[in-house]
């Protein structure tokens, strides 16, 4: 068909491509005049191309065709108007002219929202679905026969921009495509506009229709805002000025803190928060706004809202960036069409469009050694002299974010170290929704190191809800895989670069050894990360072979998904390593996280916290709550938002995690629960090798250690001489200050754990057990417990069965002719999480480690778990693996796709 074009825009731009990719002639574009001297993009194509052009300022003067206009449109004889995004009004001699008429795209489900600004009436009305209609022209009033039409789902925050880009342009253009083909075959319907639920709705884009009235519900006013955001811009007065809003989402959670502002018409002041404004609707949903633009077009984020003039003073340019201020300017020329540019001239005032916002970005990059800007750099520095002030300060590195807390200062383990101490909710630093705290205490000596915030069930909510928003709306939802290991990679370095700091706080606050903090605690979380940042873009799914029925052909494959917010809750024996074993594998996948450490060591997650906004991870990806299991811990297992939640700790906690996993929403859970793991020493071991293993196995990390050796079967033939041996190394052993690098013991987590462990001893002792060595506190201030060393057990003895879950060595002989009668006492426990063989017969070793019911077999080591070695445990031990690519499954989902063709 020969095909006259009408219209304008990229969008009309992209369709009169389509037209002639499929084989149609285009006999005329006709669009508007150049601006400022720049032909619109569909003009320049066209041009390009050889196709005449017209660019007509007016079709018609008072209701009449002019014309000349009307002459030069049929010259060019064309079958069918296509008519894309036009704004202008086209007479009905025109539109009637071709046999096949005219066919117009409109954006919405006519007959719903008639008229020029139907997408911002689909925002504003709140409607749940939105879309696009291809129908012949009329009168104009957008009341013609319809051809074809698209529905999409309008999520609660899409903006007239997000939704635009998301649906109506790419699947807009699509859809004009085949309606001129529809119309060339012959095939095309005209089904009549029903006048059932028609509305014909104002234009929508003088500034002052958009003055907000506060009297509404939030959603309303979310509505409302997002729905002229960005033209003409939602807007109120503030401050005895008129300020615009863009950027609304609806929040939910507790009332946050921050600066509060008075709004004239508006109940409740709104608050400035460190990621925007939070405004609140007459029935108290809450509503948060990005960015604020003042009437002389300056644009700041809303955050920076009431901190005063943020005019800075001028940077002074070197030769080089002199030349860059060059290169600049002669980018926004050949974007804008001309050389007239000065210190004043404003970027979108002189024709700039979001097309042209991405194209000065790259030309920047390009051109100006690499310099990264984004697209809302563009948008808060609209006029040259500021663009070229943004770039400068880019490029030396000036425009750093610079994230500052209320910080807690130390000087200990000579260093200055500081660290928060408040609630980590959606990149801030928060007080308690009721502003509550605990005291967390030094095992050393019992000193209180600080106050830190205790989360609620309200604090729970708002994190989910950020966490929530980051995955579903945010730009860690959208970031390309790799991108997110590039992150992760980045947060490894700065655990790296702080790890002094966090190794000294892991000593003050759980009491492991300072050595043993920087070389486990803080070096494998340091490992995990790297290691599961390497996984981020080799998350694969498979292709798989159905059955067919022909004659058709089918392709079925697999994609592997993250779940969406996960909750993770983990123990205080190893604090920064259990939250970088489950933490690392989730982030990895894709999943956005609440964790909450234990109530009693919260300071490295803290730590970790700050370092999470350094590394430049998006607001509400991690979010760290210190508090209760009773409170934070169950409000994360009952939450309906929460989709995957893992945890470390004791059997009996994991048992009621599950069952509220199970009744809340059912959802997905992984337990790394209790031990007590069997370590089998036979006579043809190495004994050197046989007791420094076996003392790491029990005492390593005073014996707070989840696979620690919890019973000893040594064989009869060396049981005597292994005993003598482990007391002699016992006492060359330092107990003492965890921060003196010779100290090889150190106290107990906390009081209550010590006082459990004493009563342990005294119940072995009367149930019959030897007490070799230890069972009693050491003389000295602070939670330090004597290693202890107890013989002779029987498998009915409560210390044979119950994990002490601190420096208590349980030993028992067994005779090398019943081999398996010990096995079978090793694995008579509900147990599952480790053992170990040491022997150096292999068929010896091999056949334990296959009889041996446990998660994890060490032969002739023990303890050495490695990032890359799935981890977890069998029976009441749990379910589930950390570490390996088998903790990837735990994150993720599969959905399987088939396609038949």
């Amino acid at each position: 068909m020969k095909i006259a074009v009408i219209g304008q825009s990229q969008f009309g731009e992209e369709v009169y491509k389509l037209i002639r990719s499929n084989g149609h002639e285009v006999v005329g574009v006709f669009t508007i005049p150049d601006v400022n001297g720049k032909p619109d993009q569909l003009a320049a194509t066209a041009e390009k191309d050889g196709v005449r052009v017209f660019k007509f300022p007016r079709w018609r003067v008072k209701g009449q065709a002019i014309p000349e206009v009307l002459e030069a449109y049929r010259e060019t004889k064309p079958d069918l108007n296509v008519m894309p995004f036009c704004s202008q009004f086209i007479p009905s001699e025109v539109t009637d002219h071709p046999q096949h008429g005219s066919i117009v795209y409109h954006p919405s489900i006519l007959p719903r929202h008639r008229g020029a600004s139907a997408i911002n009436w689909t925002l504003m009305c709140g409607d749940n679905y939105g879309g696009f209609s291809i129908f012949y022209a009329d009168d104009g009033l957008d009341t013609g026969p319809v051809l074809l039409q698209r529905e999409v789902y309008v999520d609660p925050n899409d903006t007239v921009d997000t939704l635009y880009n998301r649906f109506l342009y790419p699947e807009g253009i699509k859809a004009m495509g085949e309606a001129v083909q529809m119309i060339a075959d012959g095939k095309a319907p005209k089904v009549t506009q029903p006048e059932e639920g028609a509305t014909y709705d104002a234009i929508w884009k003088k500034k002052e229709v958009a003055e907000i009235k506060w009297d509404q519900t939030g959603e309303m006013l979310h509505n409302f805002i997002r729905g002229n955001d960005m033209i003409p811009g939602a807007w109120a007065t503030i401050d005895g000025q008129k300020v615009s809003m863009f950027g609304s989402r609806l929040i939910k959670g507790g009332r946050p803190k921050g600066r509060v502002v008075s709004i004239p018409g508006c109940a409740v002041p709104a608050i400035v928060t460190k990621d925007g404004m939070v405004f609140t609707g007459n029935d108290g949903q809450m509503l948060k706004v990005k960015t604020l633009q003042f009437e002389d077009g300056r644009m700041i984020q809303a955050q920076k809202y009431g901190l005063g003039d943020d005019a800075e003073e001028k940077i002074e340019m070197t030769p080089e960036e002199v030349g860059m201020a060059g290169a600049i300017k002669d980018i926004w020329g050949g974007i804008l069409s001309t050389t007239k540019i000065d210190g004043d001239s404003d970027f979108f005032k002189m024709g700039g469009g979001s097309m042209d916002v991405a194209r000065l970005v790259e030309e920047v990059k390009q051109k100006c050694n690499g310099i990264a800007l984004s697209n809302e750099d563009v948008y808060m520095a609209t006029t040259y002299d500021a663009f070229v002030q943004k770039v400068i300060k880019k490029g030396r590195g000036l425009d750093d974010f610079v994230f500052e807390y209320d910080a807690v200062k130390m000087h200990i383990n000579d260093m200055d170290i500081e660290f928060p101490n408040q609630l980590f909710i959606n990149n801030d630093f928060v007080d308690a929704e009721d502003g509550k705290t605990f005291d967390t205490i030094n095992p050393t000596d019992e000193s209180v190191i600080c106050k830190v915030a205790k989360g609620t069930a309200a604090d729970v909510d708002t994190a989910v809800a950020a966490a929530k928003e980051a995955f579903e709306e945010g730009e860690w939802g959208k970031m390309n895989a790799r991108d997110r290991g590039t992150l992760m990679f980045k947060l490894a370095d700065l655990m790296e670069e702080h790890k002094e700091e966090l190794a000294t706080l892991e000593t003050i606050d759980s009491g492991a050894v300072y050595t043993l903090a920087i070389k486990t605690h803080i070096g494998m979380s340091i490992d995990t990360f790297r290691y599961f940042a390497g996984w981020c873009d080799k998350i694969q799914g498979l292709t798989i072979p159905i059955n067919n029925a022909r004659p058709n052909k089918n392709l079925t494959y697999t994609k592997r998904e993250p779940v969406g917010v996960c909750g993770i809750v983990v123990p205080w024996n190893y604090p920064l390593m259990m939250l970088a074993w489950k933490m690392a594998s989730c982030l990895a996948a894709g999943n956005t996280v609440v964790l909450k450490p234990a109530q009693v060591t919260p300071l490295t997650a803290l730590k970790f916290a700050e370092l999470v906004v350094r590394a430049g991870f998006p607001p509400g990806v991690i979010n760290i709550l210190p508090g209760s299991g009773s409170v934070v811990g169950q409000r994360m297992a009952d939450h309906p938002d929460i989709r995957k939640l893992g945890f470390t700790g004791s059997t009996p906690i994991g048992k009621t995690i599950m069952k509220s996993c199970a009744v809340s929403n059912l959802k997905k859970c992984s337990l790394e629960l209790g031990g007590k793991s069997p370590l089998v020493i036979f006579a043809d071991c190495n004994m050197d090798t046989a007791v420094k293993q076996a003392l790491g196995a029990v005492f390593f990390n005073k014996g707070e250690n989840c696979i620690a050796a919890g019973r000893l079967y040594v064989e009869d033939k060396i049981h005597d001489e292994f005993i003598d041996r482990v007391i002699t190394d016992i006492k060359k052993m330092k107990i003492g200050d965890p921060l003196d690098r010779s100290t090889a013991h150190g106290p107990q987590n906390h009081r209550s754990h010590l006082e459990k462990l004493l009563e342990y001893c005294e119940i072995g002792q009367r149930d019959g057990a030897t007490l070799v060595y230890g069972g009693k506190q050491v003389d000295r201030p602070g939670l330090f417990m004597e290693p202890t060393v107890f013989t002779n057990v029987k498998d009915d003895n409560m210390i044979a069965k119950e994990e002490s879950f601190g420096p208590v060595m349980v030993v028992s002989k067994f005779n090398a002719s019943d081999i398996d009668g010990m096995l079978r006492s090793a694995n008579a426990t509900e147990y599952g999480l480790a053992s170990g063989v040491f022997t150096n017969d292999i068929s010896k070793a091999l056949y334990c480690s296959d009889k041996l019911n446990a998660g994890t077999v060490f032969i002739n080591t023990y303890n050495k778990t490695d990032v890359a070695a799935p981890f977890g445990g069998f029976k009441q031990s749990g379910f589930g693996k950390d570490l390996g690519m088998e903790a990837m499954n735990e994150y993720l989902k599969t959905k399987t796709v088939t396609v038949e063709y």
